[in-house]
């Protein structure tokens, strides 16, 4: 079905028109971090069947939010990737995932991985990494991420790192409870959920560095999530 427009010249009734529909912007969360197969865009969507995924590609593939392209050899196959334009929404999730992580907590799914990468974005404290500089290696079974440290930015892309000063081996489950204390890295460790590589204290500050914010209607807003 075609999206109703809302006969409204406003700019959020325009940008609601173009990626408002339900799963659209989660869709557009999965490809934040770099471009994706279909399949990999339906794993990290497991609640959406594939029939609304395909939907979704083509109506925000219409709106210029995204486009498809096929790799050369030896790959050959489609991926979709952000446009320049669909890539400005970045600063739109994160607030919208600050926002939301202040909401009463009603899932009990997982987060997909690129979630969970969402989430260190938002619930990054600067002070709890003060004077942490440096490159940290996450792996995340299929996935993995390179994690940068400069004080105030962190940074997280898609890949693997020329050089990391330290590597984590890990699941998405273990590294959730461990970044939102829930589980001490020492332990997971120990237990063998994770891996650690390099400079364990590099490693150790980077994932002590985030917090869960406080619930909506508390006093102060506290650090935030996504």
């Amino acid at each position: 079905m075609p999206v109703r427009p809302y006969d409204d010249p406003c700019g959020v009734a325009r940008a609601l028109a173009a990626v408002g529909e339900r799963w659209s912007l989660l869709v557009v969360r999965e490809l934040l971090l770099g471009p994706k197969r279909f399949a990999e865009l339906s794993r990290g969507l497991p609640g959406m069947s594939q029939n609304v995924l395909s939907q979704r590609l083509r109506d925000l593939q219409a709106a210029g939010v995204l486009t498809r392209h096929v790799l050369g050899p030896p790959v050959s196959a489609g991926v979709y990737e952000l446009t320049d334009w669909g890539r400005q929404l970045e600063p739109v999730l994160l607030a919208l995932g600050r926002w939301g992580a202040r909401a009463p907590l009603t899932s009990v799914a997982g987060l997909s991985v690129d979630a969970l990468m969402l989430a260190l974005r938002t619930t990054y404290v600067p002070g709890l990494a003060a004077g942490l500089r440096g490159v940290v290696q996450l792996r995340l079974g299929v996935d993995s991420f390179t994690v940068e440290i400069a004080g105030e930015d962190l940074r997280i892309t898609r890949g693997t790192a020329e050089r990391a000063d330290a590597g984590v081996d890990t699941d998405p489950a273990t590294l959730r409870d461990v970044v939102f204390g829930r589980r001490g890295l020492a332990d997971a460790v120990a237990a063998g959920a994770a891996t650690v590589t390099g400079d364990r204290d590099t490693a150790a500050r980077l994932l002590g560095s985030f917090r869960r914010p406080d619930p909506a209607g508390t006093v102060g807003t506290g650090p935030t999530a996504g």
